[in-house]
C-alpha cells in the first residue's frame, strides 16, 4: 500500500504499507500483518511485522506489537505490549552492525588487562596452606 495520504486502519490489512510522509494510525479494532513505513506511526490494535517512523513511533496501551521498531522518537505507553528490538538511532547503522563490532572490540579490550594480570601473579596462597 502507498499512497500521498494519512491512513486509519480500522480492520485487516495484510502486506506491505509504504507512507513515508504521512501518519498511519492501527485503531484499536485494527490488525495489520505488514511492515510499516510512514513519517508517524501511532498503534492502538495489532501489529505483526516491522514498524519505521522516521519521525516517531506511538504504541498506545492498547496495542500488541510483533516486530521491530526504528525511529528517532519511541513512546511505549504503560499497558502496551511489545516483543522485538528499538533501534532509535538508525542514521548510522541501520543492521546495527557497526555498533555489534565495537561491542565486542571493547569487551576484548577491556578483558586483556585482567587476563594479562591474572597469568602473570603469583599463585595465591589459601589459608590451609599457611
Amino acid at each position: 500500500m502507498t499512497g500521498k495520504a494519512d491512513l486509519n486502519i480500522e480492520g485487516l490489512v495484510e502486506g506491505t504499507i509504504d507512507l513515508p510522509d504521512n501518519v498511519v494510525t492501527v485503531a484499536q479494532s485494527g490488525e495489520v500483518k505488514a511492515n510499516i513505513t510512514a513519517a508517524t506511526v501511532n498503534i492502538s490494535g495489532r501489529v505483526i511485522g516491522d514498524i519505521r517512523g522516521i519521525k516517531q513511533v506511538t504504541l498506545k496501551n492498547t496495542a500488541i506489537v510483533r516486530g521491530n521498531i526504528v525511529g528517532p522518537q519511541v513512546n511505549l505507553e504503560n499497558g502496551s505490549k511489545f516483543k522485538g528490538s528499538i533501534d532509535m538511532d538508525p542514521i548510522e547503522d541501520p543492521a546495527g552492525k557497526a555498533a555489534a563490532r565495537l561491542a565486542s572490540k571493547t569487551a576484548k579490550a577491556q578483558d586483556a588487562p585482567v587476563k594479562a594480570a591474572a597469568a602473570s601473579a603469583p599463585p595465591r596462597e589459601s589459608a590451609a596452606q599457611r
